[in-house]
């Protein structure tokens, strides 16, 4: 499998706010999703309750009390009441006080089209108004992925990035099904993992392996965990907390599940932002080659950065520069490095994906990957290119790996209704990357292409096809984009914002997937729209700023 095509679209993985296991860094981060076990026995949903509902809008409500829905075989899981209790301890987070984070389980039908079989377990975290007495309801929010988890996200970023929101509202992050401590989608042990991860190119049986893989672990969950299923577990949560209308902030694949829930329900929409916007009409072909282009400019880009820099491995022509990375990076195929600390070799594949996971970022991300690449390219020492690959790819420092990769190969796989693409349209595809990504995309081939669109040979078979969603009737929504968004193409939120029925574009002028927290105007406006429900003027553009932590 060809890491820098067939990790793009949805495939991409999480993408927000700077989280990364490398501290300090602010690239694309991708917070790595807990790891889950799946459950063979899954426990039923609790009893439902009866009691009033609080106001339609965002309006001062100290108490929260379960609400239900007019399906009465649903009526058990939007009436179960969660048990939120303090938060087991985590090895992972031994540096984040969990001393305000509530944790709890909340049970969804597996099919919704059999709400009294086998439940599924969401994994819930909750961090509490800080006024408790101005409190608005719940914001739920999703980093994207799709296989990123929303536990994560909160305990990462709750003060840091979300302090004015929490002070208004209880923020609760949750993993979706198939993800983190959720019910999860498992395929492939830590061994093969590396192993696939590490190849540089797709071998003949890699893909059908890997669904063998998943099907074995996971069969019983594959058909049910992809987005529609993802959003009506979102409103039956909405249901449980308490509160009448959904408050969401989505980033990236976070913005396809919230426009989901938008279309499905959208007399139940309160305050939604799309940050990072993805554009459901996009086939998966189409998107694949949109973002690598995408990713091809913001990498020309880094490239002339460099070259102005004081320490640059890449020499002082900017014509020059973007070439000499590439030709470093595609020459690992027949050279990998070898880490004295580890062992580990940096193959193309890992070479170009810590590379793609800082080219995320902004300016600082991109000074650790001139940093990696000097140390790789004068010192022939791979451990910070290593380390920004493992950020991508989801593995901790002892080698184990969050399940992101088979949740987001998983619930891609479930989402894509589209028609599979002929031997001739992915020709063209790759003509197009070789013609508009050139320096990314010289060493693919077309099996490369190829095993990117690799739901073709997967278990299950898709039923969402590419389509123009309107969700007609919903209240306002608040699309973010960003003009040099590598990962999210400027053009889909536009089309996006176009497209609902009642939305308007905020849109960020600079690099960088997603603009709340690469922006201090665009983190004022959705502040703003959360809070208050002001909703910034149609066309207003924001500048790339240092995002205050509004805490």
């Amino acid at each position: 499998m060809n890491t820098t095509l067939a990790h793009l679209s949805r495939r991409i993985l999480p993408a927000v706010l700077g989280i990364t296991v490398i501290a300090g860094c602010g690239g694309s981060g991708g917070a790595p999703a807990a790891k889950g076990t799946p459950s063979s026995a899954l426990p039923a949903p609790s009893a439902p309750a009866t009691s009033s509902s609080p106001s339609p809008s965002p309006s001062p409500t100290p108490t929260v009390t379960p609400s239900g829905d007019a399906d009465p075989a649903l009526k058990p899981f939007y009436g179960q009441q969660i048990a939120w209790s303090s938060c087991p301890a985590d090895p992972a987070k031994k540096d984040v006080d969990m001393s305000d984070f509530q944790c709890g389980t909340a049970h969804v039908p597996l099919d919704y089209g059999n709400p009294g079989g086998d439940t599924v377990d969401l994994a819930l975290m909750r961090k509490q108004a800080v006024h408790q007495d101005q409190r608005l309801g719940s914001l739920f929010l999703n980093p994207g992925g799709p296989g990123g988890s929303g536990l994560d996200l909160l305990t990462n970023a709750a003060t840091s990035s979300f302090g004015n929101l929490n002070n208004r509202y209880d923020l609760i992050g949750f993993d979706p099904r198939g993800v983190g401590k959720s019910t999860a989608v498992h395929c492939l042990d830590d061994s093969a993992r590396d192993q696939l991860d590490a190849q540089d190119h797709a071998g003949p049986t890699s893909v059908k392996d890997f669904g063998a893989a998943c099907e074995a672990k996971s069969g019983k969950l594959l058909p049910f965990v992809g987005t529609v299923n993802a959003a009506r577990d979102l409103d039956v949560l909405r249901g449980a907390v308490g509160d009448q209308k959904l408050n969401y902030l989505g980033f990236s694949y976070g913005t396809y599940l919230g426009t989901f829930y938008a279309n499905q329900f959208p007399d139940r929409t309160g305050r939604l932002v799309l940050d990072g916007a993805m554009d459901p009409s996009v086939s998966p072909l189409d998107g694949d080659v949109a973002q690598m282009v995408g990713f091809e400019g913001v990498y020309e880009r880094f490239a002339a950065d460099c070259v102005n820099q004081s320490q640059c491995p890449l020499g002082s022509d900017a014509g020059a520069a973007a070439k000499k990375a590439a030709d470093f990076l595609d020459g690992l195929q027949a050279h990998p490095l070898t880490s004295p600390t580890s062992g580990r070799k940096l193959t193309q594949a890992l070479g170009w994906t810590g590379a793609m996971d800082m080219l995320y970022g902004d300016a600082k991300s991109w000074e650790y990957l001139r940093i990696g690449l000097t140390q790789a390219m004068q010192k022939h020492q791979p451990d910070l290119l290593l380390a920004f690959a493992d950020d991508y790819n989801g593995r901790d420092q002892q080698g184990h790996f969050s399940n992101q990769a088979d949740a987001n190969q998983a619930i891609n796989c479930a989402d894509d209704g589209s028609t599979p693409p002929t031997d001739d349209q992915l020709q063209q595809a790759l003509q197009q990357l070789h013609a508009k990504a050139p320096y990314l995309t010289n060493h693919m081939t077309l099996d490369d292409v190829r095993a990117a669109m690799d739901c073709a040979d997967w278990p299950v078979h898709g039923s969402t096809p590419p389509q123009v969603l309107k969700a007609t009737g919903s209240a306002p929504i608040l699309v973010v984009g960003s003009t040099g968004d590598d990962a999210t193409p400027y053009a889909w939120a536009q089309h996006l914002a176009g497209s609902l029925a009642n939305a308007t574009l905020l849109t960020r002028d600079g690099d960088g997937h997603t603009g709340y927290d690469k922006s201090s105007c665009i983190k004022t406006a959705v502040d703003a729209f959360l809070i208050d429900g002001t909703m910034p003027a149609a066309g207003t553009h924001c500048p790339t700023t240092a995002a205050s932590s509004g805490s």
